[in-house]
């Protein structure tokens, strides 16, 4: 079971930091079902089979499906892109805990796919880079503060829970890794109506992140500039809370036909 390049492998080799990362995982009522992404040898797994009966493991790497279907019988054990799987149809249209040792190349693209499924997704815990965890959680005013921070924190609460060296994995990494925690907020605090709206604004904003949001946004301010707050249109995209892009992209929507 030796770890593939071209699949970004790096397989955690310690028990207790498994441990940890299992437990950070907190129970929510109504939620039995738990994802695990690329379980590799299965030492997440190991802890995992404990705490749910209804875990589903997604792993691309065929060589490691005969072992994985030994050692975990009780799991439902898919192999197949975890970027291209239906989660709704996998896990019958039940809510799911979403948990990993995410591979680097495409812990990005994860997380995008989990705020196309948030719905169903209340929590993850997941393993990163560092400099993307850091991103991911970083707060508005600063250089690592970007798309996806606003993208991820409109939805989800998200914290940094602590950091691991390369030596903890085999092969080690070049990079420190890092684990966060993603709670998703109630709807009712989220004030959107059109995500893909938001979406728009946030990545034109961040697509010219050195000027001002009223040079940024000329696609789609148009005639309705007057309809925004001017303290959000005089700042950069890395100036404004998540709240102010939230409130910046209802004030745009009003009576901007959504592209």
């Amino acid at each position: 079971m030796r770890a593939k390049k071209s699949l970004g492998q790096h397989f955690l080799t310690n028990p207790r930091i498994a441990s940890r990362i299992v437990e950070a995982l907190v129970q929510q009522e109504g939620v039995e079902s738990i994802v695990e992404v690329g379980p590799g040898r299965g030492i997440l797994t190991d802890q995992l089979v404990e705490r749910s009966e209804a875990l589903i493991l997604i792993e691309k790497d065929r060589s490691l499906i005969p072992f994985l279907q030994q050692k975990f019988s009780q799991a439902h054990i898919i192999e197949i892109d975890f970027l291209k799987a239906n989660l709704a149809k996998l896990t019958k249209g039940d809510s799911f805990h979403l948990i990993g040792n995410f591979p680097y190349n495409i812990s990005s693209q994860i997380v995008f796919k989990m705020l196309d499924n948030k719905q169903s997704i209340p929590q993850m815990v997941g393993m990163f880079q560092k400099e993307v965890a850091m991103r991911l959680a970083a707060e508005h005013g600063g250089r690592q503060y970007g798309i996806l921070s606003v993208l991820l924190q409109a939805f989800y609460e998200v914290e940094v829970l602590f950091h691991l060296q390369p030596g903890a994995f085999t092969p080690p990494p070049k990079v420190q890794s890092s684990i966060i925690r993603c709670v998703r907020k109630p709807t009712v605090e989220m004030g959107l109506t059109d995500e893909k709206f938001f979406r728009k604004v946030v990545k034109l904003a961040f697509g010219q992140r050195r000027k001002m949001l009223r040079n940024a946004l000329q696609s789609v301010l148009a005639e309705n500039r007057a309809k925004v707050p001017a303290t959000l249109l005089t700042r950069r995209a890395e100036q404004l809370s998540v709240a102010e892009f939230i409130e910046l992209s209802r004030s745009l929507q009003r009576n901007t036909e959504t592209l």
